[in-house]
């Protein structure tokens, strides 16, 4: 199983030290990323204590899925939620995005984040904050959807204001549609 132990390369640790939440809290926490469906037979990561860390299995699941809870407050954006649930092609997609290598879509793949994200540039994959040029978006609950085939995102928008599904990412290897569940705000630039 794939559990994306480098998605924290994009992120800088603080040093600063969080409040503590327990190992049930944060399963629950987890959990809340993807219908109960899934997330109930899911594996359970929580994010390792240091950027260079292995992340620790919380749960064993049954069902290829993983979830994390909210990333750490070192993260940023610690007031905005952002657990996660991928499926198998989804995992093995943030792993080549975090190695910045192409990824291999062998089928359509899902994600959930329910409770939305801390945000990112609609048009750099690599962006870690918001600029005056790279589209900043802070999503609200979302789901991720990717395609073997790039050209399926032909059909939709690129802006995320459009009020519906729109492509994030579009020219690269790592475009996917970003699915709203409810509205979305784009956060100020700086």
């Amino acid at each position: 199983m794939l559990v994306l132990p480098s998605l924290l390369a994009q992120h800088a640790h603080s040093g600063t030290s969080a409040k503590k939440v327990s190992d049930s809290e944060k399963i629950a926490d987890a959990m809340s990323a993807a219908p109960a469906a899934i997330a109930k037979h899911a594996t359970i990561m929580d994010w390792p204590a240091t950027p260079e860390g292995t992340p620790r299995q919380l749960r064993a699941g049954t069902n290829g899925w993983v979830c994390f809870p909210n990333s750490p407050a070192e993260f940023g954006g610690a007031s905005i939620e952002d657990p996660m649930c991928l499926d198998k092609e989804w995992q093995g997609w943030a792993d080549a995005w975090m190695k910045k290598a192409t990824p291999s879509v062998g089928a359509t793949g899902i994600a959930y984040m329910l409770k939305g994200d801390k945000g990112a540039s609609n048009s750099d994959p690599f962006a870690t904050g918001p600029t005056k040029d790279n589209n900043w978006v802070v999503s609200p609950a979302h789901i991720m959807v990717l395609y073997q085939d790039l050209k399926m995102l032909d059909a939709f928008p690129t802006d995320p204001k459009s009020g519906g599904p729109w492509v994030m990412w579009k020219g690269t290897p790592y475009a996917h549609l970003m699915v709203p569940v409810s509205g979305t705000k784009v956060a100020k630039m700086p």
